[in-house]
């Protein structure tokens, strides 16, 4: 199992330590409900430097990025990001990711731990072009500074004005006395806040910095239980839960990133299935009966025949109500009527709601 350069930190902290995606992960520290609780009013920072960092660079960078992603790169400009996904060959997601533009000739992909090897062979695959590509996720760790006083907390490590920096934008600066870092404002929480990459050998000397200018904001280590409930309340998709190889993304609901001005890997198969219509939608619901929906949960309909299966599932903190994600056919999603959940041997009766479920 792969360690992150914190590890022997989070364990002296007394986080619960558990594998995930290869690598040993702090899933919680205080408890997971007091955790999702100070990112959405004070500022927590995660570790998540399990993340992939792929650097795509030279004058062909541009041209592999559009072959072999969905959205259109060449719409950003440097110091832009923008969330996209990997399409597969067969109608599925090889992996969703974040594109950051640092330069005409250089692009730093950021892609989920557990797809890191698949990824990069995947991407080296089209890499017909002669792009320039290098693997330097080992090399750079992430931490997630979440929350609505994350900007205040963090101002006076940086020269950088923190509140400037806009939703899927970032500038590479000095931080916390360390240069050439990426701080960026792609948040995956609901709850404002900044993403800072750098180097292994700095992230200890950064995350105790943090944890010192925070203090009086009320910053706190939160561990990942916390961010997949954060992250559910605003139904936003896990790879591996709501998509994966064999997931539609335009059932999924990203058809918003998927840009058909452009050719790229499976285009016309998606194209063809976005004119004939979605046989099925990704939805979000709320349970009106108690009980907790779990991953691979039955949906049904009133009769109790299987309809769906469910691939997210909390007992909400933020609205201590139970709320989930799963795939119903697209009549029965657009009714946005009544569903409901096989929980053991119980058929519990769930509303279709339109998410985030957060409001904020």
């Amino acid at each position: 199992m792969k360690e992150t350069a914190l590890s022997a930190v989070h364990t002296e902290l007394g986080a619960k330590m558990v594998p995930f995606a290869g690598y040993n992960m702090p899933v919680s520290y205080a408890g997971l409900k007091h955790e999702h609780e100070v990112v959405r009013t004070k500022v927590g920072v995660f570790d998540v430097s399990h993340m992939g960092e792929f650097f795509v660079k030279g004058e062909h960078a541009e041209a592999l990025l559009q072959k072999v992603t969905s959205n259109d790169v060449s719409k950003l400009v440097p110091g832009k990001a923008q969330y996209s996904y990997l399409p597969n060959d067969t109608g599925g997601v090889v992996d969703d990711l974040i594109i950051y533009k640092i330069a005409d000739d250089n692009f730093l992909l950021v892609v989920n731990a557990s797809n890191i090897e698949k990824d990069w062979n995947w991407i080296s695959s089209k890499n017909d072009v002669g792009a320039e590509m290098v693997d330097e996720s080992d090399d750079w760790s992430l931490l997630a500074i979440q929350g609505p006083k994350a900007s205040e907390a963090m101002q006076s490590l940086t020269s950088v004005d923190l509140k400037t920096i806009k939703f899927y934008t970032f500038e590479i600066n000095e931080f916390a006395g360390v240069n050439d870092v990426i701080i960026s404002a792609t948040g995956y929480t609901g709850s404002g806040g900044f993403e800072i990459y750098v180097k292994n050998k700095d992230v200890k000397k950064v995350w105790e910095k943090v944890l010192e200018a925070g203090a009086d904001f009320g910053i706190e280590p939160i561990g990942l239980g916390a961010r997949d409930t954060l992250r559910l309340e605003m139904g936003f998709c896990l790879y591996g839960n709501d998509i994966d190889e064999t997931t539609s993304p335009l059932e999924a609901g990203l058809g918003w990133i998927t840009k058909f001005t452009k050719d790229f890997t499976n285009s016309e198969a998606l194209k063809a299935e976005k004119e004939a219509g979605i046989k099925n939608k990704l939805v979000g619901f709320e349970l009106i009966d108690k009980g907790i929906p779990r991953q691979g949960y039955p949906i049904q309909n009133a009769e109790g025949e299987e309809i769906g299966r469910v691939t997210s599932g909390t007992m909400s903190p933020s609205l201590n109500k139970a709320i989930g994600m799963g795939y119903v056919p697209i009549d029965v999603a657009k009714e946005t009527g009544e569903i409901y959940i096989g929980v053991r041997k119980k058929s519990l009766k769930a509303q279709i709601v339109k998410p985030p479920f957060y409001k904020g």
